[in-house]
């Protein structure tokens, strides 16, 4: 049976397909503006950033189709799921954002959802997506390196 991979200590939540999906060029680290309900559940565990991606609007970037499951104790003020979320950066910094998505093929995707300091952060990467040939490589590389690893512990 594999091992269930370790996540490091403050990390909620990870999107490991978005890696397999796209090529990422550069990280950013935003924060992220939520409701009261919606950071209990999310540090119980209850967010998926699965098909998440991040826009640019109007000078302000926002978090699309983030799912972060209603906190079973919040009653009529619980949260809509997949609400649009907006993430808080500067204005600098989502200029360049929005310059980098206007290019044919990218778009910022969310890597990681973490806690530091108290605070809830959303690591963002500007990514290129993967051709299916791509992938496939991906994945050849990643099975000769676990095959030479085996052999590896096996002599020694």
């Amino acid at each position: 049976m594999p091992k269930k991979k370790k996540k490091s200590p403050g990390t909620l939540a990870e999107n490991r397909k978005a890696r397999h999906d796209f090529n990422i060029e550069d990280t950013i680290e935003a924060g992220i503006a939520l409701k009261g309900t919606e950071i209990k559940s999310i540090r119980r565990g209850s967010a998926n950033l699965k098909d998440s991606y991040a826009q640019v609007s109007k000078g302000e970037i926002f978090l699309q189709n983030m799912h972060i499951a209603p906190y079973e104790e919040g009653n009529q003020f619980n949260h809509d799921p997949r609400r649009s979320r907006k993430l808080l950066l500067h204005k600098k910094e989502i200029l360049k954002l929005g310059d980098r998505t206007r290019e044919i093929g990218y778009s910022i995707v969310p890597l990681k959802l973490y806690l530091k300091h108290g605070n809830c952060k959303v690591l963002l990467g500007v990514a290129r997506g993967k051709k299916k040939y791509d992938k496939r490589q991906a994945l050849k590389e990643k099975a000769v390196k676990r095959d030479v690893d085996r052999e590896m512990k096996a002599r020694y």
